[in-house]
């Protein structure tokens, strides 16, 4: 999917565990999102066109994550409360300095994250502001590359741990952080863990 990565957005990201969804299911959510996509660039106007691919993104993102909630194949190492740890350091390690690390909830296989990258631009003066940012796809790499390791170590294996692609999203308003912010927090009760987010260990919001 088409990465909208604006500098100094607050961004909604997810990552999963490399082979956590069959490549048949990804398949298929691929290339009906692709074959919808390429309709959606035919409309003239930029306005109803953005807003249309915005809610086709949304739509297929709750589709995949339902999948990837429901799946019970696929590696799961995040149940693991020393893996989930490892992660969970790693997202703090940046924590006021290449974002503001708002909540996240680590899943048995996947991971949701909500940081705003404002936080950068505080630290920076005018001049020289882009070559200075840290993307959101550095941002990540950061993170995936490091926990990869410990976690494979930590595990005994070796080889791929996420899966290349994560998928984001900016936050446009007030009222669609407010909504990410609840389904992340959520997202365990969705899947029949807890009954309430604040029970979940992998669940963090910043007071």
């Amino acid at each position: 999917m088409p990465h909208i990565q604006p500098v100094g957005s607050c961004f909604f990201v997810t990552f999963r565990l490399y082979e956590s969804l069959p490549k048949v299911e990804s398949d298929k959510l691929k290339l009906k999102y692709q074959a919808q996509l390429y309709d959606l660039h035919k409309v003239i106007n930029d306005k109803l066109r953005n807003e249309a691919i915005f809610s086709l993104r949304k739509h297929l993102f709750a589709k995949l994550d339902d999948l990837i909630d429901s799946t019970e194949n696929g590696p799961h190492h995040l149940k693991n409360n020393e893996i989930r740890e490892l992660v969970s350091k790693e997202l703090f390690r940046f924590d006021g300095n290449l974002y503001n690390l708002i909540a996240y909830s680590i899943m048995s296989n996947h991971v949701h994250i909500l940081i705003d990258t404002s936080i950068q631009l505080d630290e920076m003066k005018q001049e020289g502001i882009i070559e200075n940012y840290v993307q959101l796809d550095q941002i990540m790499k950061r993170i995936k590359g490091p926990t990869a390791v410990y976690c494979n170590r930590k595990l005994g294996l070796s080889g791929k741990f996420w899966e290349r692609e994560s998928y984001d999203m900016y936050i446009r308003n007030e009222k669609m952080f407010n909504n990410v912010l609840l389904y992340i927090l959520n997202n365990p009760v969705k899947a029949g863990i807890v009954n309430n987010w604040k029970d979940y260990p992998g669940n963090y919001c910043k007071p």
